[in-house]
């Protein structure tokens, strides 16, 4: 009795703390993740006042944050949306790729990490944060900006790209070797394919066996079924997080409109729970010798994620106020790639132990400056930069002489 009093209150206390710490952040108008971030390593493994008791429950509930982030993912996507962004957006996906992944591979065999962490690195500096973004656009009115499709189909890919990438990764982790890795990336890769097709063409059957109508019976019905499926998929080492998305891609229509209505507020507080649980499990004293590799990082893949809007967009026939609009939306890492390091903290595989640190540190600078230069593209100088480089790049009027 003793302990479940003490978790109780840890988690209460713990969880009053998150609630005071979003609405400070949305008064601010920046993301949270930060500040969940940090009061996990005020709390965790050398913290300022570490719990213990409710340690294991907050590590159950990240596992159900990873859950529910990708399966809320998936909700936002019907099968043919995505086939038709994988088309069209594929060029940019590759220029996102190649210039973020690769940066992040090398710097982790420039420490000497081994090319297991190089691999765990390069997702981290490969994706953008999905919810910070939004979260932006929404902040600055840019939702209906010509650039925003841009950077919704570049968004589009990375997730997709996840979908192949964790299953690798998780293998690789589980310590099977690059053949085994191999079969688990082309298992992913055939699930993946199957599911889509399933969805494309019998998704409306999936959708009628839960009914929109019953609310209780939704939740419980697309909750229980979302956890099935990632719980089957981590069994066949394909990852728990790609089943959850392909869950949310399988359903369409009215079911996943009332399913998103009703699953946000659980992927709220359990994805405040999985942030807060990677801070845990983190010890701040790693945090000092990393700061500067993970400031330099920072500094060099916001500059590729910048470029690969900036190219995405003009690509697209955007104008140049836009392309500089959607690279610096871009630069927020976030959920993924804290989801992707903690797969590494995770592993059974000996993996860098300075990773944990590196990429929170990472992530808390680029969460935090990625909003701030988001707004950079509005202020009277930038515009009057622009102004006179779009000058200086006209052609001067030859003159004809008399």
């Amino acid at each position: 009795m003793h302990e479940t009093t003490t978790l109780l209150v840890e988690v209460g206390a713990l969880l009053l703390l998150l609630g005071l710490l979003g609405r400070l952040s949305r008064r601010f108008g920046v993301s949270p993740i930060p500040l969940y971030l940090l009061a996990g390593l005020a709390f965790g493994h050398g913290g300022l006042l570490p719990l213990n008791a409710s340690e294991e429950f907050f590590a159950v509930g990240a596992e159900i944050g990873v859950i529910l982030l990708l399966v809320m993912l998936g909700l936002e996507y019907s099968a043919n949306e995505l086939v038709g962004n994988l088309r069209s957006a594929a060029p940019a996906g590759l220029i996102d790729a190649v210039l973020n992944a690769l940066p992040g591979f090398a710097f982790a065999l420039l420490l000497g990490w081994g090319w297991v962490a190089a691999v765990v690195l390069a997702g981290v500096t490969w994706v953008s944060s999905s919810g910070v973004i939004a979260k932006v656009l929404g902040d600055l009115g840019r939702v209906g900006n010509r650039e925003t499709p841009v950077i919704l189909s570049v968004l589009v890919i990375e997730d997709l790209a996840m979908a192949l990438y964790l299953p690798l990764v998780t293998a690789l982790l589980a310590g099977v070797g690059l053949v085994k890795g191999g079969v688990a990336l082309a298992v992913a890769v055939l699930t993946v394919v199957v599911v889509l097709a399933v969805a494309i063409r019998y998704g409306h059957l999936i959708s009628s066996a839960l009914s929109a109508k019953d609310p209780e019976a939704l939740l419980l019905g697309v909750l229980g079924l979302t956890l099935l499926v990632a719980g089957v998929a981590a069994k066949l080492q394909v990852s728990a997080a790609v089943g959850a998305f392909l869950v949310g891609i399988a359903l369409s229509g009215p079911v996943a409109h009332h399913a998103t209505e009703l699953l946000s507020p659980l992927r709220d507080l359990f994805a405040a729970v999985f942030f807060v649980f990677f801070g845990l499990v983190t010890d701040p004293l790693d945090m000092p010798p990393v700061l500067l590799p993970a400031l330099l990082l920072a500094v060099v893949t916001m500059g590729t994620k910048l470029a690969t809007g900036y190219l995405a967009a003009r690509r697209a026939g955007i104008a140049e106020p836009g392309r500089w609009r959607a690279g610096f939306a871009l630069t927020p890492r976030g959920e993924f790639s804290i989801v992707i390091a903690g797969l590494a903290v995770a592993a059974a595989y000996p993996v860098e132990p300075r990773l944990a640190a590196l990429a929170t540190a990472y992530v808390l600078i680029t969460v935090v400056t990625g909003p701030m230069l988001a707004r950079l593209p509005d202020l009277p100088w930038f515009k009057l930069w622009l102004r006179r480089r779009a000058a200086a790049r006209r052609p001067v009027p030859a003159t004809v002489a008399d």
